[in-house]
């Protein structure tokens, strides 16, 4: 597999840091997961995932093929005897924390599953870090919706209040305050680098999950259908999913005397409403269309979200690197490409040399 390189004056990310590393990433077999192993593998990492089976078909993860060059291991993060076997056994150094229920419209429908992943998960995974002592790095990958959001308008700050309103977000808030807690309890001691990344929301090739507005515009327009819109007016921090990766690896790379907390997400100018995220992408995709299906008693979703991201900027010079129209082209060629092992390798290629530039 071919390695990939970088490093600059803009962006303090050596991807070379990766090599050789042994590194967990629990929920490899998701969207972002699986996307995160691929550049990992093309750095010439050591990749450890742990995670449940797929749940969509088709799925990023098959599609890949990634899981012949990696050590694939199919566990439940709320399983902490098994978790810890594997800490035990591959001796990680760095750890990406992915796995959980990632959606909010399923959060409504399973509260207590979705608490008992996203909780005692991170619970879990934090015991089994704290009793390893090969692990470097932690990274928790939380969302952008652990703030409480009282529709301001302004963009939150990582120092804003943590309080999530669904079960899906406010779950998240509790696995940063658990993280916190065993930072400062017992990883701090250890000397073990911890940072937890709220990202705002991804869309990317190889998306497939239900109730997410960029997998329904690609099912809809395969399919000859109409996009169906459920909350045309809400705003969101829109970003390609290389874009929290490649800030994932930068900070991963980093060392830290404390805990740290990185908001991740596009420029103010690329926070779009959903109805407009379904208009650039009729545009790009060339033929497909949009209906608003308004639903008073759907459950509550955030109106509007905007994240201020000038810390990860001013101490690590991250910025995000594809903008709106850029992301969803990418969607697009994804996904009217049959090849996905060589569009992967593609964009990746690509959003590395976009980043030199």
């Amino acid at each position: 597999m071919k390695r990939l390189g970088l490093s600059g004056d803009t962006m303090k990310l050596n991807l070379d840091f990766y090599k050789n590393k042994t590194v967990l990433v629990t929920g490899h077999t998701g969207f972002k997961g699986t996307w995160l192993t691929k550049i990992l593998l093309s750095v010439g990492a050591k990749v450890i995932g742990y995670s449940l089976l797929p749940n969509t078909k088709p799925n990023i993860f098959t599609l890949s093929k990634v899981e012949k060059d990696i050590t694939h291991i199919i566990g439940d993060i709320t399983d902490y005897d098994n978790l810890n076997s594997v800490f035990k056994k591959y001796k990680p150094e760095i750890v990406f924390h992915l796995a959980a229920q990632p959606l909010v419209l399923e959060g409504y429908k399973n509260p207590r599953y979705t608490y008992n992943t996203n909780i005692m998960g991170t619970v879990n995974l934090l015991e089994c870090v704290k009793n390893c002592k090969s692990v470097k790095t932690v990274i928790n990958i939380t969302t952008d919706k652990v703030y409480q959001n009282n529709e301001k308008g302004q963009p939150f700050v990582e120092t804003d209040v943590l309080n999530g309103i669904d079960p899906y977000s406010n779950s998240k808030s509790c696995s940063e305050l658990i993280t916190e807690c065993y930072y400062k309890s017992f990883l701090k001691e250890n000397g073990v680098t911890v940072v937890t990344m709220r990202a705002g929301n991804v869309i990317g090739g190889g998306d497939f999950s239900e109730n997410r507005i960029m997998p329904d515009c690609v099912k809809a327009a395969q399919s000859g259908k109409s996009i169906i819109i459920r909350n045309p007016n809400s705003v969101r921090p829109f970003q390609h999913v290389l874009d929290p990766l490649f800030a994932y690896l930068l900070v991963g790379s980093q060392k830290f005397d404390d805990i740290k907390h990185f908001n991740v997400g596009p420029s103010e100018l690329d926070c779009i409403t959903t109805e407009e995220l379904a208009k650039k992408f009729c545009k790009f995709w060339g033929d497909a269309k949009y209906i608003i299906s308004s639903n008073n008693n759907a459950p509550h979703e955030a109106g509007l979200l905007l994240l201020n991201c000038s810390k990860i900027h001013k101490e690590l010079g991250w910025n995000p690197v594809w903008n709106i129209d850029t992301a969803i082209k990418k969607v697009c060629e994804f996904h009217k490409n049959k090849n996905v092992v060589k569009i992967m390798d593609k964009q990746i290629e690509e959003y590395i040399m976009a980043i030199k530039k």
